[in-house]
């Protein structure tokens, strides 16, 4: 069983490629990083979220490992914090504004389902959901925002159209932005 003290101590894994390590209920879970088009809308993203928030207290990040307990944790793809968390290994959720993923194919449920419900259940008020597919290229950006038990839609918009939003920092952008032409 995975925790955070055998993480610390282990992680990353000698002679094993570059990878994403993240932990539910003790199950280490390795994900390689996905192919350019995935990379490159991540790289994108974090850009355009640090202009956005330039003039506001949140501090946008890129992976951070994201603690929910000792045997739970999560690595987004983008991570804006509502203060520093001042060189920690370990994120306290408190600390998190909004969690963003690309949604990769080798992790589709992770991380539509999975980390949203794990986001949601500790109060973290806004998830970003974002897919590209350079073949076809298409690229889409899902705000959602806390209500209730769950995300609710907030702000979306599919490439060649204006992803708006005002929460929790005003932001706008053509989702295309975020594919390798």
């Amino acid at each position: 069983m995975w925790d955070t003290q055998l993480a610390e101590h282990y992680l990353p894994l000698p002679h094993v490629p570059a990878a994403k390590y993240e932990c539910l209920d003790g199950k280490l879970i390795m994900s390689p990083y996905e192919a350019s088009q995935n990379s490159y809308a991540e790289g994108q993203l974090i850009f355009l979220a640090k202009l956005a928030a330039k003039q506001t207290p949140f501090r946008v990040y890129g992976t951070v490992n994201l603690l929910f307990e000792p045997k739970r944790w999560i690595q987004p793809d983008l991570t804006v914090l509502n203060s520093s968390p001042e060189g920690a290994l370990w994120v306290d959720p408190g600390l998190v504004t909004l969690v963003g993923e690309v949604v990769s194919p080798s992790s589709r449920r992770r991380d539509r389902i999975d980390k949203p419900a794990l986001c949601a259940a500790v109060g973290i008020p806004y998830f970003l959901e974002v897919q590209v597919d350079h073949e076809q290229e298409r690229a889409s950006v899902n705000l959602l925002k806390l209500g209730g038990k769950g995300y609710r839609p907030y702000a979306s918009a599919l490439a060649g159209q204006k992803f708006e939003t005002d929460l929790p920092f005003p932001m706008s952008f053509d989702p295309a932005e975020l594919l390798d032409y």
